[in-house]
């Protein structure tokens, strides 16, 4: 039984893929060590990358067909137009000739164009703000998206007093639910009336010199409120002198769904063109003057998912990192160590010839002669001792 133990054992002792040498055997030299402390501060700074990677996620874009051809698109706007409420009508139209009377309503408000010196610090805040996003740091919306922060300001603040004039503007604002298609928001002169296949502004008793189509944009944005989406137009402002000038929007809008690990939502972000002219008829500039939005819908939309490492990938990773290392520092150990080798051979054995040469070299006028070798056939080895064996 015991001898059937014995011989499992040993069995199990040649299998062993891990030998063991004696520390008698081990030769710790200079370069070793060297590479041992290189060794292990790199491990150290990998480890340290790895895990900061590991706690930190990433954001994943990809694109694929939107199928929500049916779903309704929510447009929230906020406008301030420097003129009078009763002398400007704003409407939407989509693609399918049905206006803004199938959809909600907007609130127009009388108020003034001249901020307050509160209401100027917020909006020339927001204006840089997104001014600086577009053109500098165009990366913010995954800082926004990992912290579920909604949006980067507050609402405009309320006017603390009312000047002693009348109101000169007109703030138009609220949300439409419109249908998912391309359409046209707009704000001109004159009321808007329905007609078949449309509608029409009238603008009675108002000449071009009573038009002023300066604009603030306080908000323009589609969807709910969701983290991460910088809306372009928002903190715009148009000031003009001309009474007869068009402004144009042109805006692309492309469906976004964003899954962090915080949250899930569904929203909109968009690009935008603006063109703006003066209408002229005598010079062959047509066109109505006022304000104009032309959305489109993109038939692609992004998925924006937070993805992260799960701790069994982690540990694989790590332990990669820290197996890699060492065996690729042992390879580059031997390689350096064995070439050291051969150049301190070839050094030593140049020494050793040079050596000898010094110490053969005579003058050609004396002679040399090697001394006589010891014959090992001529030593005899001594007489053996005979023992005599008692009688």
């Amino acid at each position: 039984m015991l001898r059937r133990r014995h011989v499992n054992v040993k069995t199990v002792k040649e299998l062993d893929a891990f030998p063991k040498v004696p520390e008698l055997y081990v030769d710790k030299t200079a370069v070793g060590g060297t590479f041992s402390i290189f060794t292990i501060l790199i491990i150290a700074y990998l480890v340290i990358a790895e895990t900061s990677y590991y706690l930190d996620s990433r954001l994943q874009f990809k694109f694929e067909p939107d199928t929500e051809i049916d779903a309704k698109l929510q447009i929230n706007i906020d406008v301030t137009v420097a003129m009078p409420c009763g002398s400007i009508g704003a409407d939407v139209l989509d693609s399918t000739n049905q206006n803004m009377m199938g959809f909600d309503s907007l609130e127009e408000e009388d108020t003034w164009w001249e901020l307050t010196p509160e209401q100027r610090a917020h909006f020339d805040a927001l204006k840089h703000m997104n001014s600086y996003l577009r053109e500098e740091y165009h990366a913010i919306h995954e800082l926004l998206w990992k912290s579920n922060q909604i949006t980067l300001h507050s609402e405009m603040p309320k006017r603390l007093y009312k000047p002693d004039y009348p109101p000169n503007a007109c703030r138009v604002h609220g949300s439409l639910n419109v249908n998912k298609v391309a359409g046209n928001f707009h704000i001109t002169a004159g009321k808007s009336l329905a007609v078949p296949h449309g509608h029409i502004h009238i603008s009675a008793f108002m000449t071009d010199r009573d038009y002023n189509f300066t604009h603030r944009i306080n908000r323009f944005s589609f969807g709910g409120p969701s983290p991460g989406i910088v809306h372009p137009l928002e903190g715009d402002e148009k000031i003009t002198d001309n009474n007869m000038m068009l402004y144009q929007y042109f805006v692309e809008v492309v469906p976004t769904d964003i899954r962090t690990l915080l949250s899930t939502s569904k929203t909109y972000q968009y690009s935008v063109k603006d063109h703006q002219r003066p209408i002229d008829h005598h010079k062959g500039s047509h066109g109505i003057p006022g304000i104009f939005f032309k959305y489109d819908m993109s038939a692609l939309k992004i998925k924006v998912t937070q993805e992260r490492d799960t701790i069994f990938q982690f540990l694989v990773k790590l332990c990669a990192t820290v197996g890699g290392i060492f065996v690729t520092s042992g390879l580059i150990k031997n390689v350096v160590q064995s070439f050291w080798c051969i150049v301190s051979c070839k050094f030593l054995n140049l020494n050793i010839k040079s050596t000898d040469n010094r110490g053969l070299s005579v003058p050609h006028s004396t002679s040399y002669r090697t001394p006589n070798t010891i014959n090992l056939l001529d030593v005899t080895a001594p007489q053996s001792i005979d023992i005599m064996q008692p009688q």
